[in-house]
């Protein structure tokens, strides 16, 4: 199941605009931090997001599922043919991601939650 989603952004004031005004979502930062916004639906019943500051030319929208393990899934990516291209990282008292490549070169996340993540 997807859990999350993730837009990136050559400019993120100017994509911030674009989606509260196409979808009416609240967007807005993350502990703070101006890189990455949180996107909510205004009914809050609809999956929530990131916008986030594009680190790469070829980066596109990648939407993140929900696994029991990152270990045991990275594995299997890699044992499927698929490729990590970030490995597993913590989001703190949230859960764990890695970003990986399927055979066809389609860019996804995988996503652990665990309210321990350090």
């Amino acid at each position: 199941m997807v859990v999350h989603f993730e837009i990136p952004a050559d400019d993120i004031e100017r994509a911030k605009l674009f989606y509260t005004k196409l979808f009416g979502w609240e967007i807005n930062a993350l502990d703070g931090r101006s890189n990455y916004l949180l996107i909510r639906s205004t009914d809050r019943t609809s999956l929530s997001g990131g916008l986030l500051k594009r680190f790469n030319p070829k980066q596109t929208t990648i939407l993140y599922f929900d696994v029991s393990s990152v270990d045991e899934y990275t594995a299997k990516v890699r044992d499927l043919g698929g490729r990590i291209v970030a490995a597993k990282k913590s989001v703190p008292e949230t859960g764990y991601f890695a970003i990986c490549l399927d055979t066809e070169n389609n860019t996804f996340g995988i996503w652990e939650e665990n309210p321990n993540a350090i």
